[in-house]
């Protein structure tokens, strides 16, 4: 009897320890599902920051590259603005200059004549006729005044005697010979030439070296 009482006493003391050391189990179970699940939370926490900075990199270098896309559009707009002004400043500037062309061109047989006229006066014949001498002296003063006119507003008389023959400055129209000169230098000029702003609105009619 006494013997079954301390069976019975160990059994339940067994029985206790297998109980106690079950719970401990289970707690140290608990305990690592726990920091498990505390790890795997944590690393989810870490992976969404670093997704999100990703994702906004994305965002500002897609904004950076439209903005790139955009002040190059406004540069271009700008410089094709500015050419257009410059053109039409040009246009402007060409006009104001060149309004008179077509108005001194028809004057150039004027001055041509005039020029002619004083010139086909022999010097003795203005020496022995006072009334002749005057007449010379009123045309050769109006040629003067109107060359001055024209060169107030841009137009100049060319002489291009002596000088290399010019085919956009020149109007050759005949050859002569001539040893002393250089084949193609100007030897003769029938008519002056006239530039507008150093633009050519008549060539000069000339006469030019032979070649040997």
């Amino acid at each position: 009897t006494a013997a079954a009482a301390g069976e019975r006493a160990a059994a339940a003391a067994e029985e206790a320890m297998a109980a106690a050391v079950a719970a401990q189990a289970e707690r140290a179970a608990a305990a690592e599902g726990a920091a498990a699940e505390g790890a795997a939370a944590a690393a989810s926490d870490e992976a969404e920051p670093a997704d999100r900075v990703a994702e906004l990199e994305a965002q500002v270098a897609d904004l950076e590259t439209q903005l790139k896309e955009k002040h190059d559009r406004m540069m271009l707009g700008l410089a094709d603005a500015d050419n257009a002004r410059r053109r039409a400043n040009i246009d402007v500037e060409n006009a104001h200059k060149f309004a008179v062309g077509k108005f001194a061109k028809s004057l150039l047989d004027v001055a041509d004549n005039l020029g002619r006229a004083a010139d086909s006066v022999p010097e003795e014949a203005i020496a022995e006729n006072e009334q002749l001498k005057m007449l010379h002296e009123g045309v050769t003063m109006t040629s003067t005044m109107l060359l001055k006119t024209f060169e107030q507003h841009g137009l100049q008389r060319v002489d291009p005697l002596g000088e290399k023959f010019d085919p956009n400055l020149h109007n050759a129209l005949f050859e002569v010979p001539d040893p002393a000169q250089e084949p193609g230098t100007i030897a003769h000029v029938q008519n002056y030439g006239y530039s507008l702003h150093d633009r050519v609105i008549r060539p000069a009619d000339v006469g030019i070296v032979a070649k040997r």
